[in-house]
């Protein structure tokens, strides 16, 4: 289980390779915007409609996500993408090609797998705060899987979805097999990834794999609003409920129960818990403080 109840960055990650003073730099991999309490990313290769590829790409989920989980002060972040794509999935070209990831002897493609693409899903483990994907247009392959790795998702009418792999003649190495099926069930997943075949907004929001679909022009207005809501709830508390939400996917009833009985005896005595309850005694709203 992570151990997420310290505000520090996660062992291993570049916490002082992100610097937010800079962060939209044209040419980043991956854009951040402040918007109060609310951090926006977005995914900045449209040329490629947003394909995971790259150590500038990998390298710069790690240091945001560790700059995140170091700034209390962001209750909540959104992931959506640039152009009309959310993100299609692996640089099918550098497939073809054999470069890059796709390199080398079978041993090496793991390899490369593990240092390259593989780095995202575990960083997204690691990320402590609440991520809101708001799907603009398609998610494909490993983006289908990126969407999954969020905690909710939003989408565009235009977005479509797939586990494409088998249709390039691969399987889902970035997680897709243990994503999926935790996001809309065994079976469902099973058909998308044995078929490889889209399924459009609505039929993604039968499946639950998002929550909500609005028009275009509406998407990021749904997903800063859903965003700010959360944001308004204490900091610190938002983080163990996410890391209990998480950890709950691979322990039993019991283990759940003991590490929630840990986490609430701190919430107990956090300055924040004290001025919720003062506040709905008082009939006002809340001023939750970083801690």
């Amino acid at each position: 289980m992570n151990d997420h109840t310290s505000s520090t960055h996660p062992a291993g990650t570049k916490a002082l390779a992100f610097d937010p003073a800079t962060a939209n730099d044209p040419d980043a991999p991956v854009l951040f915007q402040r918007q109060g309490s609310v951090a926006v990313l977005t995914l900045n290769r449209p040329q490629t409609r947003n394909a995971l590829s790259g150590e500038e790409m990998f390298a710069a989920f790690e240091n945001i996500f560790a700059y995140l989980n170091a700034e209390m002060s962001i209750r909540c972040a959104i992931l959506t993408g640039s152009g009309t794509a959310f993100c299609s999935g692996g640089n099918v070209a550098q497939m073809r090609d054999r470069e890059g990831m796709f390199a080398g002897s079978p041993e090496q493609i793991a390899e490369n797998y593990k240092v390259g693409i593989q780095r995202i899903p575990r960083a997204f483990e690691k990320l402590q705060l609440p991520i809101i994907a708001a799907v603009n247009g398609p998610a494909i392959g490993a983006g289908n899987d990126l969407a999954c790795m969020c905690d909710i998702r939003l989408a565009s009418s235009r977005a479509v979805f797939a586990e494409s792999f088998v249709k390039v003649g691969i399987i889902p190495g970035d997680g897709g097999c243990w994503l999926l099926p935790r996001t809309i069930g065994y079976a469902r997943a099973a058909q998308m990834a044995l078929t490889g075949e889209s399924i459009d907004a609505q039929e993604a929001l039968r499946y639950g794999l998002v929550s909500e679909v609005v028009d275009p022009e509406q998407l990021m207005k749904e997903a800063l609003s859903l965003a700010h809501r959360i944001a308004q709830n204490p900091p610190q508390v938002l983080r163990w409920t996410k890391q209990l939400l998480q950890e709950a996917r691979g322990c039993t009833m019991d283990e759940a129960l003991v590490r929630a009985g840990v986490l609430q005896g701190l919430a107990h005595h956090t300055a924040d818990h004290t001025e919720a309850v003062n506040a709905f005694f008082e009939k006002r709203t809340p001023v939750f403080g970083a801690k």
